[in-house]
């Protein structure tokens, strides 16, 4: 695998993090969700809120990064195929933004103001309304189960195009160097 088949080192790691973060805000967020109110409950929600607005952070630069970085070609494939794996790839980074857009504006509709981190108090962008925080909590999950199947639809054709086709498509992606 040559450079020039390869994303960028800032590229991969991107991608790795946020990866690593959605999957666990993924799994806090189900988990937290039927928990009684608690001390823990409190704690997952903060940690909750502090990995979106990372995440968030992560996918404007990643977004950034990729409008002023042309990523590899693809390796030879069926047109279907290239267009559902582009398809895939920008509703990815659609959810990367809507996710935990509406999660804020949940946040802000409820009441429960965010600190990043317990130290950078964010803006609340919607007002205080009982009704908005319901309907953007059920959407707020929606689309974190989108995403969800998003995932593994990303993660099926890389595994596919691994396991299937061995066309070194997964190798681009590689955090070993070739």
């Amino acid at each position: 695998m040559t450079p020039a088949n390869r994303y960028t080192p800032v590229a991969i790691v991107l991608h790795w993090l946020m990866a690593l973060a959605i999957v666990g805000a993924f799994g806090v967020g189900v988990y937290m969700s039927d928990l009684p109110f608690s001390l823990t409950r409190v704690k997952l929600y903060n940690w909750h809120k502090w990995a979106g607005v990372t995440i968030l952070a992560l996918a404007a630069l990643r977004l950034l990064w990729r409008l002023s970085h042309r990523p590899p070609a693809d390796p030879p494939m069926p047109a279907w195929q290239a267009r559902a794996a582009h398809a895939v790839h920008w509703l990815l980074y659609a959810a990367f933004f809507a996710v935990p857009l509406t999660g804020w504006a949940m946040s802000s509709a409820k009441g429960f103001p965010i600190v990043w981190f317990g130290v950078l108090p964010l803006p609340d962008f919607v007002p205080k309304d009982h009704d908005l925080g319901e309907l953007l909590e059920e959407v707020h999950a929606a689309l974190a189960w989108g995403l969800a199947a998003l995932v593994l639809a990303h993660l099926g054709g890389a595994l596919k195009h691994h396991f299937v086709d061995r066309d070194g498509l997964l190798a681009r992606m590689s955090l070993r160097r070739p």
